[in-house]
């Protein structure tokens, strides 16, 4: 499970807004205090999103991995009950 950011969607898509108009990524990089790579990613994950557009996508991606572990727990159920069936008594 990934870790949670100590960033949040603002203040990600406001660096990314930086890095777009023309400033560095290494200085914006250094006045957060992570990584360039850092900024690189969230530069691949939030340009051209509104704040809203991103708080949007946050809650997509959090029903798609809740919905992902129901799927998950519904197959294993059914393989299990495959298994009890497939045995002769």
């Amino acid at each position: 499970m990934p870790r949670k950011s100590t960033f949040t969607d603002e203040q990600m898509i406001r660096a990314v807004r930086e890095v777009e108009a023309g400033a560095f990524s290494s200085d914006i990089a250094r006045k957060l205090g992570v990584s360039e790579q850092t900024i690189y990613r969230w530069k691949q994950r939030f340009s051209g999103l509104e704040v809203a557009d991103a708080a949007k996508l946050r809650r997509l991606e959090d029903e798609n991995g809740r919905l992902k572990k129901l799927l998950a727990d519904q197959l294993l159920d059914n393989e299990a009950l495959k298994l009890v069936l497939s045995k002769k008594w």
